[in-house]
């Protein structure tokens, strides 16, 4: 057992996605950190909030920055979260005049949450990714052994004849719908948070919507008014990542089936058993029922999340900071699994010879 077996030592070697993990560690937050605070500086300068040159001094400074990780330890201990230690070691590597000008009509909300932003969507152009090639391997698979025959099960009792190419039809399918979801979410699913104190932005005052949109564009995220409140956004994609494992999860528990019975599968790279060294587990089929479970629990927690009181609320949003980024994890690693696992299904259906 472990805090995390996303990150453990040894569990990750069945949970990891070392690609997906990185891009929820500090250093991956506290770079799309900065990257908000840097567009920020541009876009308020574009539309003369602040000074031309207070924006280049920000650029330039932020540019060679380093945070003191333990510093900001202490800082989220006392405030909560991490901004406001962040923003004061930011001025000091700006230095001069200008570092009051670094953060200007921003609030903590509005950087972490555009930074999560930023990496859910670069996570999710690799889920998406990923999730398109093991459709064309499952396809591949089924161009193989699609005309084999197949028992056709219906509520755990053998039913009637069926193909191969009709179960892995049930397969792939949900997975397609899945991938034109997550891509319809690329397309504008990703909005930056930008609200000031109470979401008025109150002060940038009538230049608010021209700075906001093109902040928006500098940072490659949709242009919305304030939904700091508003977390649907979030658990819908949350509700996206569930469908996907849970998709999964049916693939991995129908191979973990016909192992069982073991006359219509034929796999190599079972999982060995330390007391009887003639079995091979389907390891990678139970894993990805496991996922499915665990992403199916979170989305309680993320409905949680829901209920932000008035403006802002810091019980609800910590509970993201919770569940999501594991939600992200498990789907990843679900991905690299089912892959894994197609790539071990030597043949599917019965051995007419």
């Amino acid at each position: 057992m472990s805090l995390s077996p996303f990150e453990h030592p040894f569990l990750s070697g069945l949970f990891g996605d070392s690609e997906i993990v990185e891009l929820f560690s500090a250093r991956a937050d506290i770079d799309a950190m900065i990257r908000f605070e840097t567009a920020l500086a541009q876009a308020e300068a574009e539309a003369d909030v602040i000074a031309a040159d207070a924006a280049e001094v920000i650029v330039s400074g932020l540019s060679t920055f380093a945070a003191d990780v333990t510093a900001l330890r202490h800082g989220v201990a006392k405030d909560g979260v991490v901004v406001p230690e962040l923003v004061r070691q930011m001025r000091a590597a700006v230095a001069g005049s200008s570092a009051e000008k670094l953060h200007f009509g921003a609030t903590s909300q509005d950087v972490i949450d555009t930074s999560l932003m930023l990496r859910l969507k670069a996570t999710t152009e690799i889920i998406a990714a990923r999730l398109g090639h093991l459709i064309d391997t499952l396809s591949d698979i089924s161009a193989r052994d699609g005309k084999n025959p197949l028992t056709g099960y219906t509520r755990m009792q053998a039913a009637i004849p069926i193909t191969v190419a009709d179960r892995v039809a049930s397969w792939i399918a949900p997975l397609e719908r899945h991938l034109v979801r997550l891509d319809t979410f690329l397309q504008n699913g990703f909005a930056l948070q930008f609200g000031g104190a109470a979401g008025t932005l109150e002060k940038l005052g009538d230049k608010a919507g021209a700075v906001r949109a093109d902040l928006a564009i500098r940072l490659g995220l949709s242009d919305r008014s304030q939904w700091q409140s508003q977390r649907d956004g979030i658990v819908e994609f949350g509700n996206l990542l569930s469908l996907v494992t849970g998709t999964l999860g049916k693939f991995g528990q129908d191979i973990a089936l016909l192992a069982e019975i073991g006359t219509e599968i034929r796999m190599s790279g079972g999982g060995g058993s330390s007391a009887m060294p003639h079995k091979q587990n389907p390891v990678n089929a139970e894993t990805l029922v496991t996922l499915a479970r665990f992403n199916a629990v979170q989305i309680s927690a993320l409905h949680q999340s829901l209920v932000h009181e008035q403006e802002r609320s810091g019980a609800g949003w910590m509970l993201e900071w919770m569940s999501l980024p594991q939600m992200v994890t498990a789907t990843g690693s679900s991905l690299l699994i089912a892959e894994r696992l197609a790539g071990q299904l030597d043949r599917l259906g019965a051995d007419t010879e």
